[in-house]
Formats: structure tokens, sequence, C-alpha cells
């Protein structure tokens, strides 16, 4: 069978299903959920097997260590997988929520009320934890999910689907609930972006280059995630060590995500006390700094920042920092080089902590706080399907009920329209 004609049968399977999964009852959903997380752990090692094959290639293709720390799952990871599913199960059902009612001049009752999207097309990059997210968030929201991950996770990805495919299905989801793209031929996602008869929404997950090809040729509506050039800045009045505790955190704990700090900002005024502390500190972390004059005339022994330092997403143990003279200049850098993922302000001065909240314009702007927050698991979602950073239908980590739209249902007694 040709690329074009099997991706075309599965966004059909999927399409036909979708329509089952629109109504299907929340217990079933719920059931189908604890099922999978059950499946998960009891085939743990078939898992992390078909993990070790991904790993090796990865290695053997010379993927960078984020990105193979993106690809690994291990026993903890599985497990947070596993909880993950658990998590969505108990939370509440948005399908058929009304979010509005009232009655008009005719008297009519009218309502809105949440409905499911339909067809949803994931394309990823490596992380097959995504496989397990999406699959769990699609399936709560109603949805049927067609999965296309990257080719370095072929093997993860299929062994996951495999599983939790069979406990859905055992519970009661119908046939094509979840599709998986096991091609690794990139023809696939061509003909995926084209089928606006059966897949309702792209959302692209991974690097610039997989998000930039998807929104500019995908004629299927594309929710654009998050590449993540994310900023911190360090007003005068911060708390110099609680500003080294979050940076520290904010770079380090795990540099290969989205979340990750890449560029530092500091007002000169604390510059020459606070970024010798902070170095010693990222060292310990080898960390990599690329600064600007002020902060090389300040810290002898690293790189200067080049231009394109300023506006990258280094996704590694690397960090941008440049001395700035206020406020109204960290907000103007972060207006050119933002990609309106995550901002964060380290201040103890409340008229600066709310002129960065209503200035900064990022899906996430925090006040005293790491950016690494920005998750639909630790915003209390049970997960997210990505991060969106456009502006429209949704903004920021996505859980279910950015998975849904609406329809409005009306109740009459007869009434007809006379003008």
């Amino acid at each position: 069978m040709e690329i074009k004609e099997l991706v075309t049968t599965k966004a059909k399977e999927a399409k036909n299903a979708a329509r089952v999964m629109a109504y299907i009852d929340s217990d079933v959903k719920n059931k189908a959920l604890s099922a999978m997380a059950e499946g998960l752990i009891k085939n743990k090692e078939n898992i992390k097997k078909a993990n070790s094959l991904d790993m090796e290639n990865g290695k053997e293709k010379g993927l960078s260590n984020s990105l193979l720390d993106r690809l690994l799952l291990n026993d903890a990871r599985i497990d947070s997988m596993a909880q993950g599913l658990m998590d969505v199960s108990k939370l509440e059902d948005p399908i058929g929520e009304t979010i509005r009612g009232w009655k008009n001049e005719d008297k009519l009752d009218i309502a809105q009320m949440r409905v499911p999207l339909g067809v949803i097309g994931i394309i990823y990059e490596a992380r097959p934890n995504v496989t397990v997210d999406a699959a769990a968030l699609c399936i709560k929201s109603g949805n049927a999910v067609i999965l296309k991950g990257g080719s370095e996770a072929l093997n993860s990805n299929k062994a996951i689907v495999e599983v939790i495919y069979e406990a859905g299905i055992k519970a009661g989801l119908p046939d094509g609930f979840i599709e998986f793209l096991d091609i690794k031929d990139r023809e696939a996602v061509n003909v995926l972006m084209k089928l606006n008869t059966y897949v309702d929404v792209i959302i692209p997950r991974g690097g610039a280059g997989l998000i930039k090809n998807v929104v500019e040729n995908s004629t299927v509506p594309v929710i654009e995630t998050g590449v993540g050039n994310c900023h911190v800045f360090v007003d005068e009045s911060a708390k110099i060590k609680e500003a080294i505790n979050i940076i520290v955190n904010a770079k380090t704990q795990r540099p290969g995500v989205c979340n990750a700090m890449e560029t530092l900002l500091v007002h000169e005024k604390i510059a020459k006390e606070f970024l010798p502390l902070l170095h010693e500190e990222l060292k310990k972390f080898k960390v990599e700094i690329r600064g600007c004059k002020v902060t090389n005339s300040i810290l002898k022994d690293i790189k200067e920042a080049e231009e394109s330092d300023w506006e990258a997403e280094f996704l590694d143990l690397i960090l941008a920092v440049k001395v700035v003279k206020s406020i109204d200049e960290a907000i103007d850098h972060i207006y050119e080089y933002s990609t309106k993922h995550s901002e964060a302000i380290i201040t103890e001065n409340y008229s600066n902590a709310q002129k960065f909240l209503k200035e900064v314009d990022a899906a996430a702007v925090y006040v005293n706080a790491s950016t690494r927050f920005t998750d639909g698991g630790k915003f209390g979602f049970g997960g997210e399907i990505g991060i969106s950073t456009q502006k429209l239908h949704a903004r920021g980590p996505m859980g279910l009920r950015e998975l849904t739209s609406t329809k409005y249902i009306i109740y009459g007694n007869g009434q007809i329209r006379n003008k």
C-alpha cells in the first residue's frame, strides 16, 4: 500500500472512531485510561527493551545529549506515564459541560456546550512520553488521535501504542481511537497535513524546524506549540540567593526542554555583585555562559555573545547573559527575541512585578519562580498535549478543555422566525 493510501486509510478510521468518541460515556473513558496505566506497568520491560534499541540507534546517529535525554525511558519515567494516565482519569470530563446559558427575546433556551475537536493529528519528535500524554488527553476529551512520532523513537512508540491500544479496545473504546503512523518516510507527514476531510487539527511538538514546516505547509488547521527562548530578568531589588536558586533550576534541571531558561537579563545596579556569585554556582553544572560586553567585563572566563545567541533555543547547558540598564530595556529585549513561551522576573518591587506581568507578551509570565513550571501537569491539568505559543483557540499548556470546541444547543416550543 502506498504511503498516501495508508495514511488516508488510517485517517478515515480515526474519523469513524471520533464519531463514537464524541458521546462515549465518561466511565468507559476512565476505565480505559486505568487499564492503559496497568498495561504500561505490566509491560515495562518490553517497553524499555524497545527503547534501548532507539537509544542505541540515537547514539550511532550522533543525537545530542539533550535529545537522548528526551528519548530515554526508564522505570521512573514509565511509572510517571502510568501515573499521568491515572491522573487524567480522575479529572472532570469536559464534554457536555455547559459553559453558559440564557433565554433570548424569542423565549428560546440557548446554551453553549463543550464538544470534542474530532480527529487530532500529533506530529512530534524524540519524546515517547508524548505518545501517552496525547492519548490520555485526547481520549478523556472525546477525540480520536493520529500519532506521528519521530523515527528516532519508532520502536519505543510502537511498543507503547500496542499496549495502550489493546487496553483501550478491551475497555470499550472504538477501533481507530488511536492511529499510529509507523512510517519513517517524511511523506507521511506531508500527506497527513493535507487531509482536511478527515483531520480537524494538527498539533506539532518538537524543534523549530518541525513546527515551521507544519505551520507553513499544512492545510489542516494548526495549533502552534512551543519553541522556548525563555528569559529571566533579575531586577535590582531581587534577593540574591533566591535569584540564584531560580536561575540554576530554570537552566539546569532539564536543559533540553522548551520551558528551560535560555537568556538571563540582569539589572546593571546588581550585576557586579550578582554575576560572580551566579557564575560559581553555574560552574558546578558546567554551564557555558555567553555574555554581552558588560558581562564579559565582570566575568573574565566566558565567551562573548553573538547576535544569534539572543534568539537561540539552546536546549543545552548554554546560557546567554545580558546586563540591562532598566526594566524597560529588559522588556524591550524580551519583546524582540521572545518566542512568547515563558518569561520571568525576579524582584521585590511590586510595581516592577506588575509592569512585567502587564507588558510582557507570553503564554506564561512569572514573578519570583522558575520557568520550568510551565507544564500541564504542574498547572493541574493532568498532563498536556503541548504548550501553545499562539493566541487563537488556546494558549499555554493545553489540557482537556483546550482540546474541545463548542456547539450551541437550543430548546424551543414551536417558535418560528418572522423577521
